[in-house]
């Protein structure tokens, strides 16, 4: 993709260029890279609002600061698309978030100007505490360190942390900016927020104490973040000071887009494809996973009214709004701070009620010591609802919720349930808020929900979804939540090579059902199929658990590879992966072969000759 011809955006390839561009012209690029942002992210989707925000932010940082040799670490990094079209990469934004394509974060293999990948928030301060630690243990002062962080991440326990050790270190140049647009997805919430919106309003506060003078930094601002000439004075200032100062800077989120200036919800914060002119989709999505929850959990709540909710900065993304319309009193939004969630919701069931913490699978990671110690040691009655499971698609590594089995996995008495479609959601949901002895889970991907799949049997809590009709019991195919679809495929692609095939969900995967290993010893390969790394996770689990039955026939575990996966479409990531169809076909077939010793029947003759074992 190209700029349009003429353009003073285009020939702003690299920092140098910026640099020569005369103060008067920035309003006139500033206005530029909007444009090219609405016209391309509405069109590939991506993170479109906190990017619209920084546009003068990321210009002045550029033109003060000489990247890389100076660090600019942005936190959470969805607002660097800028970043990306300043140091080179505008005529790739053709393939933003696709396979292949430009990252939606900064990417280390992209750009020497990327330093850090990981999108998880509130990370940023401690980045930039290492580096500048290094940089004076090398002797190398002169080189800047600058942190970009939003005041919805200094809400997260670990900016908390980085703070404390920055302001003590009075030697230390770091330069703290203070993204200031009072919200991440949605409001910030907190006692930090309310520190912020006085400085705010106070005007003219350079002098005055607060929270991070008292931690020990200077303080600058508050700062207009549209003003590239006034960011620039203030970012030189900052630079001088050679100290740890915090340069507060106020933004608009979504700033030069009306849709996403006048969208309550989240200012356009993260889209799919939408109308350029609207910012509305561009077409009418099916019902999600997410909404499923929210409804369901939503009517529940207007029968139990012990029930309550907890979520880390993401009241809609996790499906919380409807609940939080209908019970506020009962929703509790802590912003980005996943490990207080789960440790004041263990405070909650205490209190005697039943809290649901809705938490991305990828952020559960950043909680696992606080579901350990904090909620399954205390027995009590927790519910983790894990959005955006598995494979998510275009946020690439950092999203993939791929590691959350092998930490569940271990902890005793939790419960683990991985729907397969929305009937079993809301029955899995509801059976989850009914147990008062201990934690549970439930597991659910991105995108639409899947269509009923109905279980042509049910024997001690696993659901028959196939058994091939007169064959023996050759593969038995335990898919966990949505992979049921692909094994149900691929049982067809079985059968047509003579295999008979059963495919098992046993809906709660965790811990193992023993009546999933009674089936497997009634065939002769038995396969585990899930969204998640092949390390640790149900396939590990029900190995064990068949080992520890007595149970010793071949056992092959399809998952996801021990590797950070790139974005992608979930549907190519799957496939490459080997869990679509003809992926489970295929490695099913060579693990019969070459694991039974059992030749593969091709005829009716052959299938015939078959030992014939009794059907479920």
């Amino acid at each position: 993709m190209t700029t349009q011809t003429g353009t003073l955006l285009e020939t702003v390839t690299t920092p140098e260029a910026l640099r020569a561009v005369p103060g008067e012209d920035l309003p006139r690029l500033a206005e530029e890279i909007r444009a090219f942002l609405i016209e391309t992210v509405c069109a590939s989707g991506g993170h479109l609002g906190p990017n619209l925000g920084v546009v003068e932010l990321t210009l002045a940082l550029h033109r003060v600061f000489d990247s890389p040799r100076d660090a600019l670490v942005f936190d959470t990094g969805h607002q660097a698309y800028v970043h990306k079209l300043i140091t080179g990469r505008q005529k790739d934004f053709d393939t933003l978030r696709r396979a292949g394509g430009l990252s939606g974060y900064p990417c280390q293999a992209e750009s020497v100007h990327d330093l850090v990948e990981n999108s998880h928030a509130s990370t940023a301060l401690s980045y930039a505490d290492g580096l500048a630690k290094a940089r004076t243990l090398n002797g190398e002062q002169d080189r800047a360190v600058v942190a970009v962080i939003g005041d919805g991440a200094l809400t997260g326990g670990m900016a908390l942390e980085a703070l404390n050790n920055l302001g003590s270190a009075r030697d230390r140049p770091v330069v703290v900016v203070v993204n200031d647009n009072g919200r991440s997805y949605a409001p910030t919430v907190g006692a930090v927020a309310n520190q912020l919106d006085v400085l705010r309003t106070g005007g003219g506060a350079e002098a005055c104490r607060n929270l991070f003078t008292d931690l020990g930094f200077t303080y600058f601002g508050p700062t207009d973040g549209h003003d590239t000439a006034e960011l620039e004075a203030v970012l030189h200032r900052a630079r001088a000071m050679r100290r740890p100062v915090v340069v507060h800077v106020m933004t608009v989120k979504g700033k030069g887009y009306p849709p996403a200036e006048h969208d309550e919800a989240d200012c356009l914060h993260a889209v799919g494809t939408v109308d350029p002119q609207t910012g509305h989709p561009a077409s009418t999505s099916a019902l999600s996973w997410t909404e499923v929850f929210g409804q369901e959990l939503a009517n529940l709540a207007a029968t139990s009214e012990d029930l309550v909710a907890v979520t880390a900065a993401m009241l809609r993304p996790t499906g919380l709004q409807l609940m939080a319309e209908r019970f506020p009193q009962r929703v509790f939004d802590v912003g980005i701070a996943e490990q207080h969630a789960v440790t004041s919701a263990a405070g909650l069931a205490m209190g005697g009620f039943h809290p649901v913490v809705a938490i991305y699978a990828t952020f559960l990671n950043r909680a696992f010591d606080q579901v350990l110690m904090d909620v399954a040691l205390h027995r009590l009655p927790v519910t983790f609802v894990l959005d955006r499971a598995g494979i998510t698609g275009p946020d690439g590594p950092s999203h993939h919720g791929m590691w959350d089995l092998s930490l569940l996995a271990a902890v005793p008495g939790l419960r683990v349930a991985a729907p397969r479609d929305q009937v079993r959601l809301r029955a899995q949901l509801r059976a989850a808020v009914a147990i008062q002895d201990g934690p549970t889970a439930l597991r659910i991907p991105k995108g639409a929900v899947l269509g009923e799949i109905p279980a042509l049997a049910r024997i001690q809590g696993v659901d028959i979804l196939h058994r091939s009709n007169g064959r023996p019991l050759e593969v038995l195919v335990v898919p966990v939540g949505p992979m049921a679809p692909a094994a149900l495929a691929a049982a067809k692609g079985l059968e047509e090579q003579g295999i008979g095939v059963t495919v098992a969900d046993p809906c709660w995967v965790l811990p193992v059902n023993p009546a999933l290993t009674t089936l497997a010893a009634r065939h002769r390969l038995w396969v585990t199929i899930e969204d998640h790394s092949l390390s640790g996770g149900i396939g590990s689990a029900t190995a064990q658990a068949c080992r520890e039955a007595g149970v010793h026939i071949p056992h092959l575990t399809l998952g996801l590879p021990r590797a950070f996966i790139p974005h992608g479409s979930r549907t190519d990531l799957l496939a490459r992966a080997g869990l679509d169809a003809a992926g489970i076909t295929k490695a099913v077939l060579r693990a019969y072969r070459t694991r039974t010793r059992v030749p593969v029947p091709r005829t009716a003759a052959d299938r015939s000759a078959t030992t014939a074992r009794r059907a479920p």
